[in-house]
């Protein structure tokens, strides 16, 4: 039961961090809070299911594609509904509540509420470590969420495009008189919250089942692990997510019909850590580096 733990942790709370991390970059650069955002990861999944099931294609290529149709799909949006009202959060909220529900409903008119799910990428198992038996999906799932949290690590802190993404989030009047393009900028990084949104996408739905209400609770952890961690730091969502990752596992493995208390869990914990620090857990930390 310990692996069986400890490698369900990973893969919740990584595939919560590359949430997170996508949620937060819109907050800290855009200044938006996107609330559908999780219905974009549930997007990518249903590209992905609408590639191999009607059209044949292999999973490989009908991941990469439903992450770029996600990505494009996340800047579209950004463009015509999100960035025409920005000043108004409330009206940005409103309007992201809608478009998530607005695509559960048509993916509940067009395929239905029944739970579907493809074939893993590469069926079996692996014994690793003293004969521990492991799924090789579960191993593709693991290396695949470090590979892209190690990436965004690279591109916010080594790349040129990173540096100017922080230098918008800092201070958008300061990047303006640098000559940055703002507006160019927060739209390259809607892409690449798509790009993690639908990424997540690709490595759910092997594991787990695809239906068109799979975009609430992840929403509800995300939104835990981001205040969790500090709002608008990516290293502290992160750090929350996993956190919260691992509570719900241990819940669902540990207490009977757990798996019906994964978002009380999330926000049990927020709120705790909250009342002892309304800045979030690392927000001191982080203070001075959002991104």
């Amino acid at each position: 039961m310990f692996e069986a733990i400890l490698i369900n942790s990973l893969i919740t709370g990584g595939i919560y961090a590359i949430l997170a991390v996508g949620f937060s970059l819109i907050f800290g650069v855009a200044k938006i809070l996107n609330m559908a955002h999780t219905a974009f990861y549930m997007l990518s999944g249903f590209f992905i299911y609408i590639a191999i099931s009607f059209i044949g294609l292999p999973l490989i290529i009908s991941d990469i594609i439903a992450i770029m149709l996600t990505a494009v799909f996340a800047m579209l949006c950004y463009k015509l509904l999100f960035d025409r009202v920005k000043e108004q959060a409330n009206a940005v909220m409103i309007i992201s509540i809608a478009l998530a529900m607005l695509l559960q409903e048509i993916f509940l008119m067009s395929f239905g509420a029944e739970y579907k799910q493809i074939p893993p990428f590469i069926p079996g198992f692996v014994e690793i470590f003293g004969g521990i038996r492991v799924t090789w999906q579960h191993l593709i799932a693991i290396g695949s969420l470090v590979i892209v949290i190690s990436a965004m690590w690279l591109l916010l802190q080594k790349t040129k495009l990173g540096k100017t993404i922080r230098v918008v989030s800092e201070d958008r009047e300061i990047a303006n008189l640098m000559g940055i393009n703002v507006s160019n900028i927060c739209l390259i990084t809607v892409g690449i919250s798509g790009i993690l949104a639908g990424f997540a996408g690709a490595i759910v739905i092997p594991l787990f089942t695809l239906h068109p209400l799979m975009w609430v609770p992840p929403l509800v952890a995300v939104l835990a692990a981001v205040v969790l961690g500090g709002l608008g730091s990516i290293w502290g969502s992160i750090i929350g997510a996993f956190i919260l990752g691992f509570a719900e596992t241990v819940v669902v493995f540990l207490v009977p019909m757990g798996s019906f208390l994964g978002g009380a869990v999330s926000l049990i914990i927020m709120i705790i850590v909250l009342l002892i620090r309304p800045e979030g857990l690392f927000g001191v930390v982080f203070e001075g580096e959002r991104l």
